[in-house]
C-alpha cells in the first residue's frame, strides 16, 4: 500500500494519528450502519414479497371478475358505466427517516366517505362481476400503495447500503492502510534520526572527554617540569 506523501515531522505524525483514530472511528460507526441496513433490506424484502404475492392474487381477482363482465355485458354498455366516476382520491406523499435515509410514506383521501359512492352506475343494466371487480379493487387500493412505497424504500435502502459498503471499503482498505503506512515510515523515520543525534552526541561527548583527558596530561607534565626545574 502506497504511503502518503508528507514529511516525517512529529507534528505531521500527531496529525496522521488523529485522522487514524477518527477513520477507525468512522469505519465502526459506517460498518454499524451498513449492519443494520442490511437488517432492515432483508426484512423489508420479506414484507414486499408477501405484500406482493397478496396484492396480486387480488388483482388476479379483480382481472377475472372484469373479465366475466366483459362477457356477460356488452362493451358499450360496460364503457358506459365505468365512463363518469363518482368517488375520487387524493394521493399525500409523506416522509420518514430510516438511518439517515428519507423513504417516501403515501397516504390517500377520498372525496367523500360513502363507500358506496366507488360504483360510478346503477345495478340494473351491470352484472354482479363488475359490482365485484369495483369492490375488490378499491379494497385493495391501500395495499398498492403500501406495496408502492415499500418496493421505493427497499431501492432507496438498496442505493444507501452501495454507498455505504464503498465508504467502508475505501476506509478499509486505502485510507486506514495508507494512514498506518505514512504512520509506521514517520516513526522510522523519527527513530533513525534519533538514533543519529545519539550517536553524534556520544562522539562529541568522546571528543570532550578525550579532550579532557588530553588538557589533564599537560597539565600534570607541565607541573611536574616545573617541580624538576626548580
Amino acid at each position: 500500500m502506497a504511503r502518503l506523501n508528507v514529511n516525517p515531522t512529529r507534528m505531521v505524525l500527531t496529525s496522521l494519528k488523529n485522522r487514524l483514530r477518527v477513520a477507525v472511528k468512522g469505519h465502526k460507526m459506517l460498518k454499524d450502519k451498513r449492519d443494520e441496513l442490511m437488517k432492515r433490506f432483508l426484512e423489508l424484502a420479506r414484507e414486499n414479497k408477501a405484500l406482493r404475492e397478496q396484492v396480486e392474487a387480488h388483482i388476479g381477482d379483480v382481472y377475472s371478475n372484469f373479465v366475466i363482465a366483459s362477457a356477460v355485458m356488452s362493451s358499450e354498455v360496460l364503457e358506459e358505466a365505468l365512463m363518469y366516476p363518482k368517488q375520487g382520491v387524493t394521493i399525500e406523499v409523506g416522509r420518514k427517516n430510516v438511518m439517515s435515509v428519507d423513504v417516501p410514506v403515501f397516504d390517500f383521501k377520498t372525496t367523500t366517505d360513502d363507500t358506496a359512492n366507488i360504483y360510478p352506475y346503477g345495478f340494473a343494466n351491470t352484472s354482479a362481476e363488475l359490482d365485484n371487480a369495483i369492490e375488490n379493487l378499491s379494497n385493495i387500493f391501500p395495499e398498492l400503495l403500501k406495496l408502492a412505497a415499500v418496493e421505493k424504500e427497499v431501492q432507496l435502502l438498496a442505493a444507501e447500503i452501495e454507498k455505504t459498503r464503498r465508504r467502508v471499503n475505501a476506509l478499509e482498505y486505502i485510507m486506514i492502510p495508507q494512514l498506518e503506512e505514512t504512520i509506521k515510515y514517520i516513526q522510522m523515520k523519527l527513530d533513525e534520526n534519533e538514533r543519529g543525534n545519539q550517536t553524534r552526541l556520544m562522539k562529541v561527548k568522546d571528543m570532550m572527554v578525550q579532550e579532557a583527558i588530553e588538557e589533564k596530561q599537560q597539565f600534570t607534565k607541565e607541573a611536574i617540569n616545573e617541580y624538576v626545574n626548580k
